[in-house]
Order: structure tokens, then sequence, then C-alpha cells
């Protein structure tokens, strides 16, 4: 197989336009999956994806167009960059068009990719086994599976970007059923390497969950005093952040638009001093410096491709600072440019408590476990709609009493954050919903108040 530096080289070469840019993804990922206390399978997969970016001078302005493909070879070298250059002149005038990076270098070109394997779970692995051994003893399943990956990216381009960056990712995803599976419960761990990862605390967490629904309470919908685990947290916010684009906001068209036109930046969206952020040197949870677009839209820009990634505020002290946009966005809407990480942060100044002391506090409320099938409703105010899942529990005076049905939920996380009576320190957390998209997250728990339980769910 030919080297991805290779790759770049022949196509860059071969591009007879304006300038070229070609992105190289490697990634390896070795998964273990289980069922019913059973290893299922486990396994080490590869891919390779070739990106290539025609920048074409036409009447007018600037024109460009990307093909990507699984692998290129080196006798098709000449055939993609003349693809590519086909699909930029049939997309015509690039409405995001800017000056591209040249001449920039960072990172170790010439290196291989490092694989990872299965290797990586070697502290996890016979804990695991320890807790499948007490699982089947004590009646309860377990299912689920960890994953690693390892993925390099290099960016190169006719112009002389030559920027390298490799990016480790792991998780654990376990469901825990017992009592001929009335009862089931969810826990996700993110890391970088899995040497954090504890196995007794994720098998407590579990049976302490599956514990509490020994008592089940019908409840009607309604709206609740709601704990928030760090990973519900992180589902809610990572879609406001998603919904962040300057140039959406300022052609009215989402819920950061000003009213009379304009958007909302520097308005107090948090009733607490929350920061909401993306910082690709953010400790546990580091990321690529340097923007690394393949397709563009009003969030992310191919001219941008080579750009420095800084730390992006997006909420400062409740306030929103910034919103995300490219660098022709940026002109358009009077914003500065502050491409966002590949990461998403909240923390909350003054935070000093854990989520048991927010459960302590609650006189009649829910705690909820986690969200999915998570959809827009209305993107003018933000308004998202889900589902609860695997344990939703009732607090009473402070203590957990009791499993409660599931419910349909419609909440804006732009309501929700200025609803904000009680918080914790922030922590690495593994989202549920969102976990095939972003790795990287940290969060509070958050004890939100009125939580819109709109309808209950038969769903388990």
């Amino acid at each position: 197989m030919i080297r991805p530096q290779e790759i770049i080289s022949q196509i860059t070469a071969a591009a007879d336009y304006a300038d070229c840019i070609v992105v190289v993804n490697e990634e390896t990922s070795a998964n273990l999956r289980w069922a019913n206390n059973t290893l299922t399978t486990n396994g080490v997969i590869a891919n390779r994806s070739v990106t290539v970016i025609a920048f074409v001078e036409i009447d007018g302005g600037m024109a460009a167009g990307a093909i990507t493909r699984t692998d290129v070879s080196a006798d098709e070298a000449a055939s993609v960059a003349a693809l590519a250059k086909q699909a930029a002149l049939d997309a015509g005038k690039a409405e995001d068009a800017f000056k591209l990076v040249k001449d920039f270098s960072n990172g170790d070109w010439e290196a291989a990719h490092t694989p990872t394997g299965p290797e990586i779970f070697s502290k996890v692995a016979p804990d695991l086994g320890g807790m499948f051994i007490t699982a089947k003893k004590d009646g309860i399943e377990l299912f689920g599976y960890a994953e690693h990956t390892h993925e390099t990216s290099w960016i190169g381009s006719k112009g002389g970007i030559r920027i390298r960056h490799d990016q480790p990712a792991g998780r654990i995803e376990m469901t825990g059923k017992s009592h001929n599976r009335t009862r089931s419960t969810w826990a996700g761990r993110s890391t970088r390497d899995f040497s954090d990862i504890d196995m007794l605390e994720v098998d407590a967490a579990i049976r302490e969950r599956l514990n509490w629904q020994a008592t089940k309470i019908d409840l009607v919908a309604g709206k609740y005093d709601a704990v928030l685990p760090p990973g519900a947290v992180g589902d809610l916010i990572t879609y406001m952040l998603w919904s962040s684009a300057g140039k959406d906001a300022f052609q009215g068209q989402s819920v950061f638009a000003k009213k009379g036109g304009g958007t909302r930046v520097g308005e107090k969206l948090s009733n607490v001093d929350m920061n909401v952020f993306s910082d690709p040197s953010y400790p546990g949870l580091e990321s690529q410096k340097f923007v690394e677009a393949t397709a563009s839209s009003t969030f992310s820009s191919v001219f941008d491709n080579g750009q420095k990634i800084s730390k992006f505020d997006m909420l400062h002290k409740g306030i929103l600072k910034n919103l995300i946009n490219t660098q022709a966005s940026a002109v358009e809407t009077s914003l500065p440019y502050l491409p966002p990480g590949d990461n998403v942060i909240m923390t909350i100044d003054g935070a000093t408590r854990k989520e048991a002391d927010l459960i302590k506090s609650v006189k009649h409320g829910l705690l909820i476990t986690c969200f999915w099938y998570i959809r827009m409703v209305d993107p003018s105010t933000l308004l998202l709609t889900g589902l609860t899942r695997d344990g939703v529990y009732l607090i009473k005076d402070g203590e957990v009493v009791g499993a409660v049905n599931n419910f349909r939920f419609n909440e804006s996380p732009v309501d929700l954050i200025n609803r904000v009576q009680d918080f914790t320190t922030t922590s690495i957390t593994q989202v549920r919903e969102w976990a095939d998209y972003i790795d990287r997250v940290a969060m509070p728990s958050l004890l939100i108040k009125d939580f819109n339980m709109s309808t209950v769910s038969v769903a388990n």
C-alpha cells in the first residue's frame, strides 16, 4: 500500500490548477464486545480515506470541489486530481473563498501511522472477566463493548501545507440487566488509553442503579427538578454548540439570532457563571490544533485548512461570547474568526460539589441516567425532543427512593442553562447519543429547575 505522504505528493504534483489540498486519514480500531457475561467478538480494523480538494481559478473568483476515496493507488493520482478539478468546476464560484495557508508544516510528517491493537485492553480485560463471573452468580447480565481508535491525519497541499496529527480515543459502554431483564441501566466511560479506567467503579455504578430499581413508581408527565449527570449534559450542550454557526444566526436562522437583526453575542444566557468552550490543549481531551476540513458548511470551510485552532469560548461567565465562523463568514458577520476544536467542555465558576451533593439537596425530583434519540423540534428556539433511557429515579428528601417510568422530554438547552439550581465540578465524560460523532467531552452534573417531561414513554 502506498504511503500517505506519497499519495499527497503524487496528487498535488498532478494538480494543474491554483492549489490542491489532500487529506489522508489512516485509522486503526481495536474492540471487545460482550453479551450476557460472555465475550462475543474482538478484533482490529484498519481504514483509510483520501479526500482531494481542488481550488480552480474561474471567471469572477475561485471554485472549490472535493472527492473522497477509501484509498488511492499510485496510478490513480492524476485521475483523482482531475476528478476533483471537475468537481470544482461543477460547483462554480465558492462563496467561502479566502486566502489559503501556504508553506506551513507541523508534526512528524514522515512518520508512519502507529496502529492500536488488543494490547490496549490489557489493564481492563482481567477485571472485565471478573465482572462476568460475579455478575452471573448474582443474576446480572452484562452487555457492551470497549473500543479504542488511533487516527493519523496528514494534510498536504500543492501550496506547501504539511500537517500531521495523531489522535487516540477510547470508550467503554456497558448495559447491566437483572431480574429477567425487568431492570436495566447503562454506564459509559471515556478514555485515551484505558489506563485510567476503573472497572470496579463501573461495576459498582451499575449495581447501585440496578438496586435502586427494586422499587417501581409510576409518575405522570410534568415539570420536575432534575439532576443530569455529565454525559446527559454533554449530549444537550454538544447539540447547542453544533447549532451555533455565526452565519446562521446572522441570517436569522437560529436560536442565536437577535430579534431585529444581528446576533445575540454579548447577551447573558445562563443564570450562573457558566463557561462553554473547546480547547485543543485541554488536559485529557487534547485534539487537532489546526483546521482539517474536507467539506464546506456554515461551520467549516475547505479554504480554512491549516489555520491554527486555539481556545474557542462560546459562553464565558454565562455570556454568549462567540459563534462559530469560517474566515469568510467572520467577515460577513463582523464577528471574530475563532475555529472550534474537536472537544466540548463546560465549567462553572465556583464549582466544588459532587453529584451526591446535588441529590441530597432535592426535595422532590428526578435523577436521569441518559438521553437517546434526540431530535430538533424548532431551530429558532433550539427546542429538542428525546427519550430517557436505562433508568430514571425518583428523589425524595435527598434520597433516591426508586425508579420511575421513562419519559419523552421537550427542552431547549439554551433555556435549560438559564435554570441551573446547582452544579458540580467538571469531569471527562462519555456522551451516549453523540458517541459516534464526538469523543472528547467534559461536563459537570447539573440540577435543573422544572425539566419538562412532556409525556410518559413506554420505551425501556
